[in-house]
């Protein structure tokens, strides 16, 4: 029989959002925790991420903790925007300034969580067989980890070497090879601006032509470092207040408001300056909910498609003709690099996949495209894709996936009816944001319920099924008011076959959704049952 250790909290996860609530249960608190990962080291999404290119699009003085502030003046900022090492360096750098990896075990996958109503604990199961106890169970499982490989015909027969950009090896070498790239989002744009200089062969295979604009990444100068130290907390308070928290002041200039000419030169200067979010919010108030506005934001990058492709025909397959409503994308050359003479682009949604062969690819024309090596950066089964592989029961052994059978719900983001003392860190519904900013806001929020329960004496805590519906209809009438909707998008769940096409972001942004926070708390955790 497998002897059971008890904790007064687990967590799950070893990213931004696990590592936090850690230092913040374990530190300020005095619990006893033990963090859980199945990687082989910290860093959530980071960890697994290493494939070429891969680059944060959230500046880099934003892209890191607030609550640490000699860190944050002590941190080396060198380029405008962070790249995989830098940021899996800077955690590493945390976990050891802060002593959190005693309380973390590595290597090791959680299987199960099954809350026991008699006991009001939750049991929790690893890959390895051992079994824990906790009162509190933090679910850190990040938005965008749960890969997503496509279903085609014939993968297990390429002979060739494949890989996701979510699982990525070391040392893999592209040098002489012909390689393929399905997928087109915003990691494949890295990829494949990374790796095309160092290819014999590149084949895209396109499904959808995206909206992007340049990064405008690269060094920085010593006054520009000086100034973000010299005015961190001023910064951080306008990040906390702003909607989407990427360390800018959002427009308030509708589009339409001015004239074309102005609008143009508004563009110009947002593309020289670099930035998908910067291009999308910073511009004008009203990208994102007015379809006019959208229209000219739409055709201001076609137009720098047709000026940078050289090819029409590939300048054609490379233009989308949709609303300019996903996640804002920017890149570091993408479109000018099929200039390329070893770059080739297939539309796959004029001429499908029809299977993998030992050898490659072959499309509905009947070309096999012969590859020694195929990527897929198909992106991940967002928000709660990692929840439903693990085996969740709560209340009366009801399974998460059954729970969320019409797509996940949640109540602020963070917590779910029939789920007592399970909190979850950018669980479905939570803020569409720079992410550290709102999973520490969360993180902070969460800590100070765990305290506040704990303290009084209350066994457990979890919403009311009518609050969970309430803030799912809250978000929803939010996200009606955009345009985001109206597109096929991860964000809303499109990219999975299959899976409910419903909200899974409250789009009022960081300012508001802390607001919301503040509000529930101050009204005694209004919409919770504590008992």
């Amino acid at each position: 029989m497998t002897a059971t250790t008890h904790y007064d909290a687990i967590v799950v996860g070893a990213g931004f959002g696990g590592l936090y609530t850690l230092k913040k249960l374990r530190d300020e608190q005095g619990l006893k925790v033990r963090l859980f990962d199945k990687a082989g080291g910290i860093g959530g999404t980071w960890y697994w991420n290493r494939y070429p290119g891969a680059l944060s699009d959230t500046e880099s003085f934003v892209y890191c903790y607030s609550w640490d502030k000699e860190l944050l003046q002590e941190m080396e900022i060198t380029t405008r925007y962070v790249n995989q090492p830098q940021i899996l360096s800077y955690l590493e750098k945390v976990v050891k300034r802060h002593d959190l990896l005693s309380d973390i075990q590595l290597n090791t996958g959680i299987t199960a969580a099954h809350f026991n109503e008699a006991t009001g604990l939750w049991e929790v199961k690893t890959d390895a067989g051992e079994a824990f106890t906790a009162k509190h169970l933090v679910t850190a499982l990040g938005l965008l980890s749960a890969t997503n490989i496509p279903k085609i015909k014939g993968l297990e027969t390429f002979q060739g070497e494949w890989h996701h950009t979510a699982n990525w090896p070391e040392n893999v070498s592209f040098e002489g090879k012909r390689v393929g790239i399905i997928g087109t989002g915003s990691t494949g744009t890295q990829v494949i601006t990374a790796i095309a200089p160092k290819v014999k062969h590149l084949t895209v295979f396109q499904r959808s032509p995206q909206y992007s604009v340049p990064v405008g990444n690269g060094p920085v100068s010593h006054e520009y470092v000086s100034e973000i130290k010299k005015n961190y907390d001023q910064i951080w308070d306008q990040v906390k207040a702003s909607m989407v928290a990427f360390g800018f002041a959002e427009s308030t200039l509708p589009a339409m408001s001015v004239s074309e000419v102005e609008r143009q030169a508004i563009f110009q200067k947002a593309w020289e300056n670099g930035g998908g979010f910067r291009f999308m919010f910073e511009t004008f108030s009203d990208i994102a909910v007015d379809e006019q506005a959208n229209k000219a934001a739409q055709d201001f990058i076609r137009s720098k498609i047709s000026e940078i492709v050289k090819d029409p025909e590939t300048a054609r397959k490379l233009t989308p003709h949709d609303l300019y409503a996903k996640r804002p994308l920017c890149d570091s050359g993408y479109y000018a690099t099929y200039n390329r003479s070893n770059v080739q682009l297939l539309d796959v949604k004029a001429n499908p996949i029809m299977e993998i062969t030992p050898k490659g690819v072959k499309t509905a024309d009947g070309v096999e495209h012969e590859l020694d090596m195929l990527i897929f950066a198909t992106g991940f089964d967002a928000v709660d894709g990692n929840y439903t592989k693990i085996d969740i029961r709560g209340r009366q052994g009801l399974a998460i996936q059954d729970h969320w059978k019409n797509g996940p719900t949640s109540y602020l983001g963070v917590m779910n009816v029939n789920y007592p003392n399970m909190f979850m860190i950018l669980g479905p519904n939570g803020p569409f944001t720079n992410l550290p900013p709102t999973i520490e806001s969360q993180v902070e929020w969460i800590s100070e319920l765990i305290q506040d329960v704990n303290a009084k004496g209350i066994q457990t805590v979890e919403p009311t099924a009518e609050a969970e519906l309430s803030w799912t209809k809250t978000c929803q009438d939010i996200a009606n008011m955009t345009l985001f909707p109206k597109a096929d998008s991860w964000i809303f769940g499109a990219n999975i076959p299959g899976k409910t096409n419903t909200v899974y972001f409250y789009m009022a942004g960081l300012g508001a959704y802390r607001q919301q926070l503040s509000d529930v708390k101050n009204h005694g955790y209004k919409g919770f049952v504590l008992q």
